[in-house]
């Protein structure tokens, strides 16, 4: 169903309205949003439509061969959402306590998302003809959670019977040279040390359609009860994990001239490792998934230091509240920007977090009720910069639905979202450029490429 449609666009001029029912393109009806995308690649389409009053319409016309509809449909996949049949014994979402907003509880594991959002999906919910489609419409990259390429583990690991099952689908993909990123949430005790090399190893054959595959530690919250008794990855088990990684990349460079597999940058900053260089994250293939963040991040604020600052710069005190991972690293970005900005003095405090855990580190769960209690009392200066990540996606409401606002209020100062790159980074803290929400900033310059600070994985 069409619920918008904006004037000027190409269903204005085919005269469709809200209300109406697309059914076909070309004569192949419209399933959803593949179907869609590709039969709109024409340059001269007929439409099936039916108005609100169950009368059916053929408009017609030409356009150019990158031009859709410009509407707006009710669903954005123009189907329903397919839900995730797996009970993963690491799963996020069972761990989430109750009575928050009701979207943070739908697993998804559908394939269009994977095309359309860089979600990663099991491949279970997958059926022959949604592989047959993804090939017929070269729709690339799919983002894989593989987790472990011995069927029977990854059986107990999904709780599905039919998940090692699955993994063939990858055969297909690879045969049909669909590109793939892989990823891999690494528990310990269960696919861990050489659980991990015959993964990694396995993986490789897939080069070079499978383009990378990341290793993110299990995210584990204080709200396991009664779900399978996983233990947090030690300084040791990530130690481990790094050494074998890196030994992985050190062959895959010598055999195919890339890197491929990729640790998160947690497993970094909890052994105390230094970042890999740049050219090792192979173009930053997994920044969704936590894979070279920090290191493009103080990639861009280096570079953003080099230029001159486009407005007047002032004296002033600030605060960054991050997550306590990340914070280390981030004071470190704030010394450096300061260094070079006379006046500037900056404060940064890492948030507990008491809601999901301190075993919890990262800026993406802190929650609005865990960001006041920490910084309650403290001297924040006059504005605390807080990363874009904290928040609703396009609105400034912290997961457990307490606004910004609510948050200034308590802490009696004024709060700045910054968004997206090393260059809103610097320009939040240099005092120049638009700021205060999550669409503030550079973010939308061709040159950022990943979301501020760190991200949410496992």
């Amino acid at each position: 169903m069409i619920t918008c449609v904006p004037a000027g666009s190409l269903g204005e001029e085919l005269e469709l309205a809200p209300g109406d029912m697309l059914l076909e393109i070309d004569g192949h009806r419209i399933e959803d949003i593949f179907d869609y995308q590709y039969y709109m690649e024409e340059a001269y389409v007929e439409l099936l439509v039916r108005k609100a009053d169950g009368e059916e319409w053929l408009p017609e016309g030409e356009k150019d061969e990158d031009e859709d509809l410009g509407v707006t449909f009710e669903n954005g996949l123009m189907d329903e959402y397919r839900s995730c049949r797996n009970k993963c014994l690491f799963c996020f979402i069972d761990q989430m306590p109750p009575g928050m907003r009701k979207t943070l509880y739908f697993k998804d594991d559908d394939s269009r998302l994977s095309f359309l959002q860089g979600n990663y999906i099991t491949l279970t919910n997958m059926s022959d003809r949604d592989i047959d489609r993804i090939i017929a419409y070269r729709l690339a990259p799919i983002n894989v959670s593989v987790h472990t390429m011995d069927p029977s583990l990854r059986c107990r690991m999904l709780h599905n019977r039919f998940a090692g099952k699955a993994l063939e689908k990858l055969d297909r993909l690879y045969e049909a040279g669909v590109e793939m990123n892989g990823q891999i949430v690494l528990c310990k005790g269960v696919n861990d040390r050489e659980k991990l090399d015959e993964t990694i190893g396995a993986l490789g054959r897939f080069l070079p359609h499978m383009k990378s595959v990341s290793v993110v530690p299990v995210g584990l919250t204080r709200y396991r009860e009664g779900l399978f008794p996983l233990e947090p990855l030690s300084k040791e088990d990530m130690e481990d994990a790094v050494d074998r990684i890196e030994g992985w990349q050190k062959r895959f460079v010598r055999e195919s001239g890339c890197h491929f597999v990729h640790a998160s940058d947690e497993f970094y900053l909890m052994t105390g490792r230094p970042l890999p260089e740049e050219e090792r994250y192979d173009g930053y293939l997994q920044l969704e998934n936590g894979v070279g963040m920090l290191r493009l991040l103080e990639t861009e604020v280096e570079e953003a230091l080099l230029e001159e600052c486009p407005g007047e710069i002032r004296p002033r005190k600030l605060s960054i509240a991050t997550g306590e991972l990340a914070a280390p690293f981030i004071r470190r970005l704030a010394q450096k920007v300061c260094g070079q900005v006379p006046g500037l003095s900056v404060s940064v405090y890492a948030v507990k977090n008491r809601f999901f855990g301190e075993r919890i580190t990262v800026s993406g769960l802190i929650t609005g009720q865990d960001l006041i209690e920490e910084l309650k009392g403290k001297e924040l200066g006059e504005r605390l910069l807080l990363p874009v990540n904290m928040f609703k996606s396009g609105e400034t409401v912290f997961l457990d639905e307490i606004s910004l606002k609510e948050a200034e209020s308590v802490l009696q100062t004024e709060a700045d979202v910054v968004k997206s790159s090393g260059w809103d980074f610097v320009d939040a803290l240099r005092g120049v450029g638009k700021a205060g929400g999550p669409e503030s900033g550079r973010g939308a310059d061709s040159r950022s490429r990943c979301r501020p600070y760190e991200g949410v994985n496992g």
